[in-house]
C-alpha cells in the first residue's frame, strides 16, 4: 500500500528541503545547468513567487512546484511561468495525492 501524498503550500520550513528536492530532482538530467534550485531562491527573494506548492509523505517534502509572473513579448498581462517542478528521483511515479 502506499502512503498518502499531501499538496500543501510552501512554508519557510520548508525551504532547505526544497533545495535539497530540486537538487536531487536535477542532478542527473543532462538538459539542466544544475542551477534550478538558485532560480527558485530568487524568484522567493522578489516576492515573484505567485504560487509554490510541496508534496509530501509522512511529514517529508518529496516534490515542489513553482509558478511565477512572466512577461508576454507583445505585452499582455497575467500570465505564469511553471517551474521548475522537482520530485525526489526515489518517489516518481506516484499516483495518490489529495490536497
Amino acid at each position: 500500500m502506499k502512503s498518502e501524498i499531501i499538496i500543501r503550500t510552501e512554508t519557510s520550513a520548508d525551504i532547505d528541503a526544497i533545495t535539497e528536492v530540486t537538487i536531487a530532482a536535477f542532478k542527473t538530467l543532462e538538459i539542466s545547468d544544475h542551477t534550478e534550485q538558485y532560480v527558485i531562491t530568487a524568484l522567493r527573494a522578489a516576492k515573484a513567487l505567485t504560487l509554490s506548492l510541496v508534496a509530501e509523505v509522512h511529514g517529508r517534502v518529496i516534490g515542489h512546484i513553482a509558478f511565477s509572473p512572466v512577461s508576454i513579448s507583445d505585452g499582455t498581462q497575467g500570465w505564469y511561468g511553471l517551474g521548475p517542478v522537482s520530485v525526489l528521483p526515489s518517489t516518481r511515479n506516484r499516483a495518490s495525492a489529495r490536497p
